[in-house]
């Protein structure tokens, strides 16, 4: 079936890899038939910080948040599915990406009376460490774990899927190829999960 994906971006350079992942990634997408949107949170002028507006308010489960929350709120509702792509910087998302999430991903919108409606998110995270590396002390589970169940799972998403691309700083022009073609068959595959990413992270399960 055919998803209207979301794909929110962040990092302060546009020629960086994330953003060549990013264009490689929707243009997979598109040939498998779905459609996107890409959201640039650097290039909008998002603002990343969260003010009194935007701080929910326990007792008010409907609360209207700021225009620019709002609009991104609504910006969601317009897709069917999720992904977002960004560097892994201490060992975690960058706080633009952070600072979104805090904003849009609020107190009756994502969690609380009301859940996210979207079924699917992607999150594809570049990683300048090798996957070793990352492993050596459980980095990739710990961000995989709170990505999953702590934001998708919390937020009604049945189905949650963390893809790491690593060692992005190397100089084997041939192995970043490999990379950027990795972010395309991603795209083309947005909709074939495999079961075990189903079965782990489907709501319900306990945390």
């Amino acid at each position: 079936m055919a998803q209207n994906v979301l794909i929110v971006t962040a990092h302060p350079r546009s020629g960086s890899l994330t953003f060549a992942v990013t264009e490689r990634f929707k243009q997979g997408l598109l040939d498998a038939g779905h459609s996107a949107e890409v959201l640039d949170l650097h290039r909008s002028g998002f603002d990343p910080v969260l003010r009194e507006e935007d701080e929910p308010d326990w007792s008010n489960g409907s609360k209207k948040y700021s225009a620019e929350a709002e609009a991104e709120m609504e910006r969601m509702r317009r897709h069917d599915a999720l992904a977002y792509i960004f560097p892994i910087w201490w060992y975690g998302l960058p706080a633009m990406l952070k600072g979104y999430i805090d904003r849009v991903w609020n107190y009756g919108f994502a969690y609380g009376a009301s859940k996210l409606p979207h079924q699917r998110v992607l999150w594809i995270g570049l990683a300048a460490a090798t996957q070793e590396q990352l492993r050596k002390r459980g980095f990739d589970e710990m961000i995989g774990h709170q990505l999953n169940v702590g934001l998708a799972h919390y937020s009604g998403i049945a189905e949650s899927r963390l893809e790491i691309l690593y060692d992005t700083l190397s100089s084997d022009q041939a192995y970043m190829e490999k990379l950027l073609d990795d972010a395309h068959e991603l795209g083309v595959h947005y909709d074939q999960w495999h079961a075990e990413h189903a079965a782990r992270f489907k709501v319900g399960t306990e945390i």
